[in-house]
């Protein structure tokens, strides 16, 4: 049973790695991104309740995104682990995520953190903006990104370094090299 969040920047190559991990440890990976996409469109309590700050523009709060990992972390498919990506982003969110999986009765096992260089990651996205035809994605908007996660993630990152959980892995390279990179790290 393995129960782990997965972090890096933007375009750090979570969303590719956690599939692999997913399929590799037989655990579901969730992502916040899901999570809020399913209760808008299933139109759940707290989906509607999202709604309505997304329908201003506006970042929907901890409090909801607390309730909605919570809940999501409660189905049968994440009974026997999971993979959380995009959750937690922030000091407080870590202390909400620490209230939850004490409610829960479960503990986290490993923080992967996948590493990058910064102008790297720059490139990287600006190309993939190019490609999917993202042309609000400039690259000052990208570099904005980056500024914010350094900012709000850096002392979360600390958090759980300090807690003797966190794994690091530079996520440059192609997808089966930093697979391997992660696997390593996690046997370790």
């Amino acid at each position: 049973m393995t129960r782990m969040l997965i972090v890096g920047p933007p375009g750090a190559g979570k969303g590719t790695q956690s599939k692999k991990i997913s399929e590799e440890h037989g655990i579901i990976a969730i992502s916040t991104g899901d999570i809020f996409r399913e209760n808008i469109k299933g139109q759940t309590e707290l989906g509607k309740e999202a709604q309505k700050y997304v329908d201003a523009g506006n970042l929907v709060p901890d409090s909801v995104t607390n309730r909605m990992i919570e809940d999501r972390l409660t189905w049968d498919d994440a009974k026997d682990g999971f993979l959380l990506d995009g959750y937690p982003r922030n000091r407080t969110q870590v202390a909400a995520f620490d209230e939850i999986t004490s409610r829960l009765d479960v503990e986290l096992d490993v923080v992967l953190e996948l590493t990058a260089d910064r102008e790297e990651l720059i490139s990287r996205l600006v190309r993939r903006a190019e490609i999917d035809g993202r042309a609000d994605d400039t690259e000052d908007v990208i570099r904005h990104r980056l500024e914010v996660f350094e900012q709000e993630t850096a002392p979360m990152i600390e958090e759980y370094r300090q807690r003797g959980v966190l794994k690091q892995v530079d996520g440059l390279g192609a997808v089966e090299e930093v697979g391997a990179r992660i696997a390593e790290a996690l046997k370790a």
